[in-house]
């Protein structure tokens, strides 16, 4: 099949690497526009444009897809289809349309559940079980499209947001392959989708990090997990931002308010929640690498009775 690959991030990569390994001509990558990132500010290039290089594809960057100009470059390709994934930007019916299989989407959810930005993340921190991909034929709406198929991944018990990435990442990449398989073989069903059973999933940002430890233990853990690697969930110690990175729950309840340091041990301090007590594990400070509870108080004095905000 001749494909016009839209896509951005690290997430996209696998499956644009997956097209051109199973045989498809991709003749253009469509990408966001170079960014300045890190403390130098220096441009760098998204994921798609880097592995698009490598392998000699074309590449665009429109500002706006929308944009008449954009529309009528991407007709001169003529493709037989467009594949999505984790684009950035929402595309317009006369795009939807352009090609004859029109534009199949990679969404890292079991849909309808957790349509939107995020939903590698809000899986692990509402604590589901079971995640995976869907193949889909875009529509105009949000993630609304009619499904082909789907891939299920059971989550670890320590399943962080970046672990089920790479995993849905992986899964992502063959079920494309599969799913344009049966377009062209002619073999593809196509389901309408339900309602979603679950809340939109939103796009993170830094304040979802911020611990309230007046929540059960259960829930600030997942929290934990599933904002890791980013945008990492936090809480305030002697006027820093601490950043923790792996807890354990425990059973254990304290005569103590809540974000109050109940126990400090070896390698661990423990921390009062609003049902049941959190067990610190990793953790990170300003100007500090990523280090276990036990190097951190080898440094740093934890004592029983400090309170966490």
């Amino acid at each position: 099949m001749k494909i016009i690959f839209m896509g951005t991030p690290d997430f996209s990569v696998g499956t644009l690497e997956a097209l051109i390994e199973a045989g498809h001509e991709v003749v253009l990558a469509v990408t966001q526009p170079d960014k300045p990132r890190g403390r130098g500010k220096e441009v760098q290039f998204p994921p798609v444009k880097e592995v698009a290089l490598r392998h000699d594809i074309p590449v665009y960057q429109p500002k706006r897809v929308r944009e008449p100009e954009c529309i009528e470059k991407l007709k001169k390709y003529n493709a037989d289809v467009m594949v999505v994934i984790a684009f950035g930007q929402i595309l317009p019916k006369e795009i939807l349309e352009m090609t004859p299989y029109g534009c199949i989407n990679v969404h890292a959810s079991l849909l309808p559940k957790y349509r939107g930005a995020a939903p590698i993340q809000w899986a692990v921190i509402n604590g589901e079980k079971i995640s995976g991909v869907t193949t889909m034929q875009m529509d105009e709406g949000l993630d609304t499209g009619d499904m082909i198929q789907k891939t299920e991944i059971v989550l670890d018990e320590k399943e962080t947001g970046g672990s089920l990435h790479d995993k849905l990442a992986d899964a992502g990449a063959k079920l494309c392959v599969e799913t344009l398989k049966a377009l062209e073989d002619g073999t593809a069903v196509f389901e309408k989708q339900g309602e979603s059973p679950t809340a939109y999933a939103r796009m993170l940002d830094k304040k979802l990090g911020a611990i309230d430890w007046t929540r059960p233990a259960v829930e600030i853990e997942r929290l934990i997990r599933g904002l890791n690697p980013w945008p990492s969930a936090y809480t305030n110690w002697d006027g820093k931002v601490m950043k923790i990175w792996e807890a354990d729950v425990e059973d254990s309840d304290y005569a103590a308010q809540p974000g109050t340091v109940c126990a400090v041990g070896k390698d661990f301090f423990t921390v009062q929640t609003g049902d049941g007590s959190l067990s610190v594990k990793e953790l990170q400070i300003p100007g500090k690498k990523r280090m276990d509870a036990g190097a951190f108080l080898r440094g740093y004095q934890i004592t029983e009775g400090l309170i966490f905000k």
